[in-house]
């Protein structure tokens, strides 16, 4: 029932998202305050032994959607859980400066393969070695938009077996 829900759920943004019914609204609000919050919320998701080590540097007022952000973390550290083993930490990273912020999410996962890579972010697409998990392959298209809305950028770099780095980049 909640994985139904959760499919459903990305479905209507999607839908939103392409009908321009969803637009950021913009707003100030402390990073670090909001991540550890988030963190402690999904605690629930993780595998027995997943931590999150997170650190934060720089100011911690932010300009962003916080919603929109925080449907970004969410999806960001629901898959650095799903396809990261027991045992292994996520890491997190905030650092604030004068003029932009960077996020940083890390795991010790499955990994994605160079050619993976290339569709990553198109509506519907798996990764192949992920096809056992669970999982629409909706969220991180869902997750790219998002970013989009809030001018943002994102960069990943993946490797098999070793783990994915997702890099965001905010003005401020």
């Amino acid at each position: 029932v909640i994985n139904l829900n959760n499919i459903l759920n990305e479905f209507l943004s999607l839908g939103k998202i392409e009908d321009g019914k969803i637009v950021a609204h913009f707003a100030d609000f402390d990073i670090k305050e909001f991540i550890l919050q988030q963190c402690n919320e999904m605690t629930d998701i993780f595998k027995p032994g997943q931590i999150i080590d997170y650190s934060h540097h720089g100011k911690t007022m932010v300009t962003l959607d916080e919603n929109l952000f925080k449907n970004v973390l969410i999806n960001l550290l629901t898959n650095a859980a799903k396809f990261s083993a027991e045992n292994k930490p996520i890491y997190i990273a905030t650092n604030l400066g004068d003029n932009q912020l960077q996020f940083t999410i890390r795991d010790e996962g499955i990994g994605i393969s160079k050619k993976d890579q290339e569709h990553l972010f198109e509506i519907f697409f798996r990764g192949s070695n992920a096809l056992n998990i669970p999982g629409t392959g909706l969220g991180l298209h869902i997750v790219a938009k998002y970013i989009e809305m809030m001018n943002g950028k994102i960069e990943l770099k993946s490797n098999l077996d070793k783990g994915t780095k997702i890099n965001l980049t905010f003005a401020q």
